[in-house]
């Protein structure tokens, strides 16, 4: 995974990154929710699957692990195709890990960047916000406070458009 980061180039990994990360909640209906399975309080099995392809990746957080001078945190991956249960992919996810935090929160900050430029660019000071997770429209309320919008949460997209 390292060489193929490498090889690509870290900024552009990122930005390819996030918009997978972001089409793939776009087509958030389509995967599987099954639970993260926690053993010994440190160690977890996070699977997903879109139906498509299934993929789980072990992670473990073992603090201890510095006074051996060894990583608090290690992390696979696998990725299987649903069809015919043939592996696709095995690979270290430790630093691939790390590349999709940067890139999920930059890609959460974007609209808010967005909603900022609409308003120094082109006077739009009106925000109408829906989202299917309400505690998202509350945060970005709340990161937008002092940004000086007139912000309404909308029950639904519908009601986000109207007007």
């Amino acid at each position: 995974m390292m060489k193929l980061i490498f090889a690509i180039g870290v900024a552009r990994f990122i930005v390819e990154l996030a918009a997978a990360i972001e089409d793939n909640f776009r087509r958030g209906e389509l995967f599987d929710n099954t639970a993260r399975v926690a053993s010994h309080g440190v160690i977890e099995l996070m699977p997903a699957s879109d139906r498509e392809v299934y993929g789980f990746k072990y992670v473990n957080g073992h603090p201890k692990n510095t006074y051996d001078a060894v990583q608090t945190v290690t992390a696979f991956g696998v990725l299987a195709d649903v069809a015919s249960g043939y592996p696709l992919l095995l690979t270290e996810m430790t630093i691939p890990t790390a590349l999709r935090a940067a890139a999920t929160s930059a890609m959460a900050l974007w609209p808010m960047f967005q909603a900022i430029a609409f308003k120094a660019l082109l006077g739009i000071d009106r925000l109408r916000l829906d989202d299917i997770d309400r505690t998202a429209s509350v945060k970005c309320v709340r990161d937008l406070a002092g940004c000086r919008f007139d912000i309404q949460m909308c029950a639904s997209s519908e009601e986000a458009v109207e007007g």
